[in-house]
């Protein structure tokens, strides 16, 4: 249950969000529209965030899941690969190189591994997270966790 003063309405990846003010974490976060159960109009004025400071935090990293603390992710696609991925765009500020092998390095902002994670995990074996080590360490622990659910048949 949350306090929470909606802010903006955003329609990504096919789900609408409600970018709004969380009263218990007291800062901005998103909630999806369709996890809400229930609301209630409350007598209280809702914290009014300017749009810049909306768009500082929410636009600052990769995906839905994003925030101030901002850290670069670096990948590695294989040749094969990089002909789809480099038509992709998956963040404004992104960064990329053509190795001379034909694999495309790509390099994208992020505060909240989550989404990035599924993105990466999507690719499989034709990327490699270069960097940073935290990401490349939880790309591994999924992997490992996935592996698990086939070492022996229940």
């Amino acid at each position: 249950e949350r306090t929470i003063s909606p802010q903006q309405l955003v329609h990504y990846r096919d789900n609408w969000y409600v970018d709004a003010w969380c009263h218990l974490r007291n800062g901005l976060r998103n909630f999806s529209i369709d996890a809400i159960k229930e609301c209630e109009i409350l007598a209280d004025a809702a914290k009014e965030i300017s749009q810049a400071q909306i768009q500082a935090e929410v636009a600052a990293g990769y995906g839905i899941f994003s925030g101030q603390d901002v850290q670069w992710a670096k990948l590695k696609f294989t040749p094969t690969r990089a002909r789809w991925v480099s038509r992709e765009e998956w963040h404004p500020d992104q960064k990329a190189t053509v190795g001379k092998d034909g694999s495309y390095v790509l390099e994208v902002p992020f505060s909240d591994a989550r989404e990035l994670l599924g993105d990466i995990l999507k690719h499989g074996p034709e990327v490699q997270v270069m960097e940073p080590l935290s990401l490349r360490e939880s790309v591994q622990k999924a992997i490992r966790q996935a592996l698990k659910k086939y070492d022996s048949y229940n």
